[in-house]
């Protein structure tokens, strides 16, 4: 029995406790938190090929992302939908124009040169 690879069960039981502790990041100590993480990040790549490993970092979205945090050199986001990062380009881009528009339209219209200030035109 070659016990020096996680199990799947055992990866599955770090990666839930590191889930709670990062959506509940302002109450862990943050030695704890790299300890935790830093042994997660040991057995994902221990487990790397195990057929279950897609289920746990679907299920999981802190752990898939530190996973494509590991692998970011080799492919980049390749976890995250695209098409909810698409959709979150096109919703920055869109309010982004919305404010330009908005300021544009604040934006006083230039005097003349040499009107006085106190004439009513």
């Amino acid at each position: 029995m070659n016990t020096s690879h996680p199990t799947l069960a055992n990866l599955g039981i770090v990666a839930q406790l590191f889930e709670r502790m990062d959506r509940h990041a302002s109450r862990v100590d943050a030695a704890q938190y790299r300890a935790v993480a830093g042994r997660l990040s040991q057995m994902l790549a221990e487990a790397a090929g195990d057929a279950g490993l897609d289920e746990l970092l679907n299920a999981l979205p802190a752990v898939r992302e530190l996973y494509e945090n590991l692998h970011y050199a080799e492919a980049g986001l390749c976890r995250s939908p695209l098409d909810a990062a698409v959709d979150a380009e096109v919703r920055a881009h869109d309010a982004i124009e919305r404010i330009r528009a908005v300021a544009a339209a604040a934006k006083p219209a230039p005097r003349p040169a040499g009107a006085d200030e106190g004439s009513v035109a």
